[in-house]
């Protein structure tokens, strides 16, 4: 029986590309009304490598940010290292839910570390049986999917200018970050669908801009533009405050930076507090937490959507799962990585094109992990955990 033997654990920053990194410098600041201060210059990640005694690799990823994660790239390698990995290492890569029960009886929270586990094992699979990760999810229901592009808070003429760049794309729904003040949202809302009318689909972010009083005046001022959603109008720990919202809204809510665990999104549906999921390699944690995730959403009647900023390797993540479950989802995946890092750390490049990211073609995720790319953007050295 195939076993996993050894687990690679590396910590990464990738820069943001140039032109990026100038314009937030010079224009946008963070681009978002997120209260933090650190200066957001690229992102921080780690790959995971899960090896077999067959001598198969899996490869996984995850995006860290403090002010939304709470942890760092060493943080969770040293939850791996000194923990979780003992649930981990001598297993069947596909005995997912025995390794995630194991974790979770000894191990409280870390949820993305174990995610970052849990994923790792889903490419794994597909490396032993030469299969699409997809498979285990239910199975491929489309050859490509669509994406909605992320729109900065800025200046409303360069707002409307990466609008027009990406619907030139091929892009026909947008996340619009807002938060300076209701005034400006309902300004930049209204020129969105003067300017589009109803060719896009809009989706906004508050990143945590507004009490919940506020945050009332403010979707209930852009409703009548035809929002999808509006996700975390208020702060993130504050899930009776996006009940209060809830209620006294028409727009669904979405909770990002307060959702994490598969028991939060229960939580936040059972106040009332959201009506979309949102859910990326991170949160709630893997492939078999997100699953499990998006079926509760469906047998409540919510949509879901999948969003993050990710490499090459979660990004096939990505789009296997919404490649697999496009039929239960109900908006566009946003995948931004591809536009905002400088490197993808993956061989071959996704195929995006036209508003779309085609399913990689391969057994597991259908990526290559770029050696070099990964020895050149480590911050540390790979730690190697065996087991003993």
């Amino acid at each position: 029986m195939e076993k996993i033997i050894t687990i690679d654990l590396t910590p990464l920053h990738v820069p943001f590309k140039k032109a990026l990194r100038e314009t937030m410098k010079s224009d946008i600041g963070l681009g978002m009304a997120i209260p933090a201060e650190e200066e957001w210059v690229g992102g921080d990640f780690v790959i995971c490598q899960l090896k077999t005694n067959e001598g198969n690799i899996g490869i996984g990823e995850v995006f860290v940010w403090l002010p939304e994660s709470g942890v760092s790239p060493n943080q969770i390698i040293d939850a791996i290292q000194h923990g979780l990995a003992g649930y981990v290492l001598g297993e069947n890569p596909f005995n997912v839910e025995k390794m995630r029960f194991r974790m979770d009886n000894n191990i409280a929270h870390n949820e993305v570390a174990k995610g970052l586990l849990d994923m790792t094992c889903y490419d794994l699979m597909g490396k032993i049986t030469g299969r699409p990760a997809c498979d285990f999810m239910g199975g491929k229901t489309v050859d490509e999917i669509p994406l909605a592009a992320l729109i900065p808070l800025a200046e409303p003429i360069l707002m409307k200018g990466f609008t027009r760049s990406f619907y030139k794309k091929g892009f026909k729904t947008f996340r619009y970050k807002l938060g300076n003040s209701i005034e400006e949202d309902i300004a930049l809302c209204k020129m969105f669908r003067d300017t589009f009318g109803n060719k896009v689909r809009l989706r906004v972010d508050y990143n945590q801009a507004y009490s919940p009083p506020e945050a009332v005046r403010a979707i209930k001022a852009i409703e009548p533009h035809a929002i999808d959603y509006a996700e975390q109008p208020v702060r993130k720990d504050d899930y009776m405050g996006m009940a209060y919202v809830q209620k006294r809204v028409d727009t669904p809510l979405l909770s990002h930076e307060g959702f994490f665990s598969l028991q939060d999104f229960i939580t936040l549906v059972e106040l009332g507090a959201v009506g979309v999921l949102g859910i990326n390699s991170e949160r709630p944690g893997g492939v078999t937490q997100a699953l499990k995730a998006l079926h509760y959403a469906e047998l409540h009647g919510l949509g879901t959507v999948l969003h993050n900023q990710p490499l090459g390797i979660a990004s096939a993540m990505h789009i296997h799962f919404a490649a697999a479950k496009h039929n239960s989802l109900g908006h566009a995946t946003e995948l931004f990585g591809q536009e905002m890092m400088e490197d993808d750390l993956i061989v071959d490049p996704i195929d995006y094109s036209n508003g779309t990211a085609k399913v990689p073609d391969g057994p597991g995720w259908g990526v290559k992990l770029d050696e070099s790319a990964l020895e050149k953007y480590a911050t540390n050295p790979t730690i190697t955990i065996k087991k003993s």
